[in-house]
């Protein structure tokens, strides 16, 4: 059994078919002349029958529509069934295994997918960890001031690195690039002294700031990687932040020049602060987005820095992954939270954390590596519009499913396990498209290529039938007429009358359904479809003899017939249900009356009323408007012979029948004027039936006495006199009680006044005196 099971995972490839139960399916094509492309793209569990006499007479094409054990119940023969299934083909299963560059860590490689539209096709992918599979490690260092120390620990390092990278595989090249940041304010210091040496101390030996410099491509040689480092010197910037995200973008779309190999791609990047991203690049009035594009030069400097603004960190993550580039953040612990949500964002990630010389640099590129190559994760490019995967993981700790990928941890060094990737096409595809299904961090791949089964293969004739009346071709077992044929069987000449006519002619009006989608259209008539579950008929197939209103689960309450949805009652019931026996003692008040008072109809032996009236029976109409407005001319031309139907009184009112008293004491009598406006007093009652009045009017009628107009006139004008004298009266009192106030008052002032009558109270002095000083009074 053990035997077997590692057999099974060593040529591990099962193809599922992934065939929906067609019993479980539900076919009912929209369209009665449905065609076999329309069935099977309802569904998988949709199939077609292309017998030539499988419908009968009156029956629609999408009769041929359904699941194929119902086709295979009704007589189809199998070879008469068109279902098509999902076809899959590998084009290169290579075993897994190998030695050096030639390692095979995936399978199969490539398979053609030929997939029927909803029908889900399963592959198994099988995944084996190689051991010394081949590494390529860029190591990509931050050059600001702060990092000094750093960087005379990283020129003894080449040896180390590859030393220690050798214990995991034979096959390692190492390279180096570094970073500071943009060229420009407010990132560095742009004066003409500071772009020299942009060093605090102007005798130390620093380098021109720049964004991102490609140092040493790949290489093995430990040697030229600890000449070429040994070589680079410390520079700076202004602001903590650095220009990461710009080195790694160009490291990783700049393959050509720095010389990834198809292997497995590490990217180390060690830094003591944090980095700008996309926006930032505004401060310094770059305004254009980064392409994710090489921009490196003969020395290997991105010139184009300040051109373009710096990536976001979604549009980084794309082109690493894209690059097959598994990034390795080795940082100081006080921005290792920074750099551990980033690594979030970025698939196939590692962050250690790095001493401030980068003593443990070595060790911590090691271990984050076995991480990495442990934590296998498959996931797919960008798929074709309307297509679905799913991935089942089969690890050694458990099952787990997923929608978007499929992962598994803790994988040892030649430890094989198995991933179930189901593939589902929603929609027909209008040509074959490709997509690749790889595990992150490595360059092997298995490249799909899909293409979509939407079509039926009857293999039919390509020459006039007599089926078709030699009109016409059958393409899977329907008839396709010539131009100058119509009709299911090309029967109809459409010259006769046009298709428009015909086809008018089997609908009864514009809006409906020709023939009510119940029956076929031939050549203007409609022949109704058979039913053995009811009878359809009618000229445009409208009608049935079942939908109908049931009682008590009875069609017509098993009393009547149902005619095209109405109830044809057997004698002796009624209802619309015929669920009653016909009987009306209970809808008349006594013998003599009239049934439901004549205003409305007796049903299942209770009034149904006419608007307004009530039962028991329809006499009180609460609702309705009182009748005597409306009368009132036929009250006045019958009793007093006056008003505008005196002429034609009889004609007009010959709903009313009246008589005269001396005086009415009831209540709810009328009281409208008439013509004369005097107040004519009535009582109105209804009799059975529609408007049909019994009417008592009082002989004498009610006049006002006419107003005496000379006593209102006379009265009147006096009364306006009186009240204008007293007004007078009023103002001419008042006005002497001010003047008296006012003269007593000018009387009070006046006699205390006490002046000589030698004075001029007007006089006053000079307020300047002269004198002369040559004037003598003598």
């Amino acid at each position: 059994m053990i035997k077997w099971f590692l057999l099974q995972l060593v040529f591990a490839f099962v193809l599922g078919t992934g065939q929906a139960d067609p019993s479980q399916h539900h076919c009912n094509p929209t369209k009665a002349e449905a065609t076999c492309q329309e069935c099977i793209n309802l569904g998988p569990g949709c199939a077609w029958c292309k017998a030539l006499n499988f419908t009968k007479a009156g029956e629609p094409n999408s009769a041929r529509c359904d699941s194929v054990k119902i086709l295979r119940k009704r007589d189809c023969k199998e070879v008469d069934i068109i279902n098509p299934s999902n076809v899959a083909n590998v084009k290169m299963d290579r075993p897994l295994g190998g030695s050096g560059d030639t390692v095979i860590q995936i399978k199969p490689q490539k398979v053609q997918l030929v997939l029927r539209r909803g029908n889900p096709q399963k592959i198994e992918v099988t995944f084996k960890r190689a051991e010394g599979y081949p590494v390529d490690l860029y190591y990509l260092m931050d050059l600001s001031y702060s990092m000094k120390d750093d960087l005379e620990k990283v020129k003894k390092l080449g040896g180390q690195l590859l030393e220690a990278l050798k214990s995991v595989t034979k096959s390692i090249k190492i390279g180096f690039g570094s970073f500071v940041d943009k060229t420009v304010l407010p990132f560095v210091n742009t004066h003409k002294e500071k772009m020299k040496n942009p060093c605090p101390d102007k005798d130390e030996a620093c380098q021109p700031p720049f964004d991102f410099r490609h140092v040493l491509n790949l290489t093995n040689d430990a040697n030229t990687f600890s000449a070429e480092v040994g070589k680079q010197s410390i520079s700076g910037n202004l602001d903590p932040p650095e220009a990461g995200l710009d080195a790694m973008m160009q490291a990783a779309v700049c393959g050509d020049v720095i010389g990834w190999r198809n292997v497995t791609r590490l990217l180390v990047y060690t830094s003591d602060d944090g980095f700008h991203f996309a926006g930032d690049g505004k401060l310094g009035a770059i305004l254009t987005p980064n392409d994710g594009k090489c921009h490196l030069n003969a020395g290997g400097f991105y010139e184009d820095n300040t051109k373009y603004d710096y990536p976001s960190i979604a549009e980084l993550a794309s082109k690493l992954a894209e690059n097959n580039i598994q990034p390795i953040f080795a940082v100081t612990s006080k921005i290792m939270p920074i750099y551990q949500e980033l690594s979030k964002m970025i698939p196939k990630s590692a962050v250690g954390e790095l001493k401030e010389d980068s003593s443990n640099v070595v060790q911590l590129i090691k271990d984050a590596y076995n991480n990495l190559s442990s934590t296998v994760i498959l996931k797919h490019s960008t798929l074709p519009d309307g297509v679905r995967i799913s991935y089942i993981s089969h690890c050694a700790d458990g099952i787990t499913e997923n929608d978007k990928k499929g992962t598994c941890s803790n994988v040892r060094i030649n430890e094989e396990i198995r991933f179930t990737v189901t593939i589902t096409a929603e929609k027909c595809l209008t040509k074959a498209e490709s997509f690749e299904i790889r595990p992150l961090g490595f360059t092997e791949n298995l490249e799909i290529i899909l293409q979509t089964e939407c079509d039926c293969k009857c293999d039919d004739k390509s020459d006039m039938s007599a089926h078709c009346n030699n009109k016409g071709k059958v393409k899977c077992g329907i008839c396709s007429c010539t131009k100058d044929r119509i009709g299911k069987f090309c029967e109809c000449d459409p010259h006769k009358r046009s298709t428009q006519e015909l086809d008018a002619a089997c609908r009864r009006d514009n809006t409906s359904a020709t023939c009510s989608n119940q029956g076929d259209c031939v050549c203007g008539t409609c022949i109704c479809h058979t039913n053995p579950l009811k009878k359809i008929y009618g000229t445009y197939c409208e009608c049935d003899d079942q939908n109908c209103e049931r009682n008590l689960g009875k069609l017509c309450a098993g009393h009547g017939k149902c005619d095209c949805g109405t109830c044809r009652c057997n004698q002796g019931y009624d209802g619309t249900a015929c669920e009653c026996e016909t009987a009306d003692e209970q809808c008349q008040q006594n013998k003599a009356s009239e049934i439901c008072s004549g205003r409305g109809k007796c049903r299942c032996n209770q009034c149904v009323c006419k608007s307004g009236y009530q039962p028991p029976y329809c006499k009180e109409c609460p609702g309705c408007p009182s009748p005597c407005p409306t009368y009132v001319h036929c009250i006045e031309c019958l009793g007093f012979s006056t008003g505008p139907y005196q002429k034609n009184c009889t004609e007009s009112c010959r709903n009313i029948k009246h008589t005269q008293v001396e005086k009415l004491t009831e209540q709810n009598t009328c009281k409208e004027k008439d013509s004369k406006n005097c107040w004519m007093i009535f009582l109105m009652k209804e009799e059975d039936g529609v408007s049909q009045y019994n009417v008592m009017i009082q002989k004498q009628t009610e006049c006002p006495v006419p107003p005496n107009i000379i006593a209102i006139v006379s009265g009147g004008v006096a009364g306006v006199l009186l009240i204008g004298l007293a007004i007078l009266l009023i103002w001419k009192l008042v006005t002497e009680l001010y003047d008296r106030k006012e003269y007593r008052k000018f009387e009070k002032e006046k006699s205390k006044a006490k002046w000589n009558d030698a004075d001029n109270p007007l006089f006053k002095k000079a307020t300047t005196t002269v004198y002369n000083p040559n004037f003598n009074e003598d």
